[in-house]
């Protein structure tokens, strides 16, 4: 039985109101300055589920993973905090994201104002505008999503968790000169180190 795409709500927030400021600008000079995010969907049994990745700019690295039976603002909502807490609650963070009504929401915009997150959106019709995210679902289809058949939503679940795996600690990335995403964290992190407080005078 052939797939059939589902639809999306589309937000008619103003322009004004959604202001690319990321401007295809996809190379931060340190982690947690930039995260990027869409939704896909996947097949489970029959029925769609929706999934909600976040990728920290900085090493192409996957920080949040979650699925949801539907596509509503508590998916997009749910996925942030995860990598929110998970990596730190960093501060001065920019979230660029296409205009779908889930991260266009009074709910999610409320949670970023909440945590002076400042928001970016892709231009209307223009995915080039977050291409490191459509490349990233591009992988993940190819690697792991269309490779299976899903029956439910805990083989879906081993599934993204296993890839996460893969993704970062596996999988080079040509972005990082070859290395994998916590491989290009650990290098930044490193030197880091080495400069503010082993050498601080260098």
């Amino acid at each position: 039985m052939p797939t059939v795409k589902p639809k999306y709500v589309k937000s008619f927030t103003e322009d004004v109101d959604c202001l690319n400021l990321l401007q295809k600008k996809f190379a931060p000079s340190a982690p947690n300055q930039v995260w990027v995010s869409d939704i896909t969907y996947v097949r489970v049994g029959g029925q769609f589920r929706y999934v909600c990745a976040i990728l920290d700019l900085f090493a192409r690295k996957l920080i949040a993973c979650n699925f949801a039976s539907r596509p509503t603002a508590k998916l997009v909502v749910d996925a942030f905090n995860s990598a929110y807490y998970e990596r730190g609650m960093p501060k001065g963070l920019l979230f660029h994201s296409d205009r779908g009504s889930q991260y266009t929401s009074r709910e999610f915009r409320k949670l970023m104002d909440s945590l002076d997150v400042v928001q970016s959106f892709s231009a209307k019709a223009h995915p080039y505008d977050n291409a490191v995210i459509e490349s990233f679902f591009r992988y993940l289809k190819q690697d792991e999503l269309n490779r299976k058949s899903f029956n439910s939503d805990k083989e879906l679940s081993m599934s993204l968790f296993e890839y996460e795996n893969f993704y970062n600690c596996q999988r080079p990335h040509s972005f990082n000169d070859g290395l994998t995403p916590n491989e290009m964290e650990n290098k930044f992190y490193n030197i880091e180190y080495f400069f503010r407080f082993l050498c601080p005078a260098y």
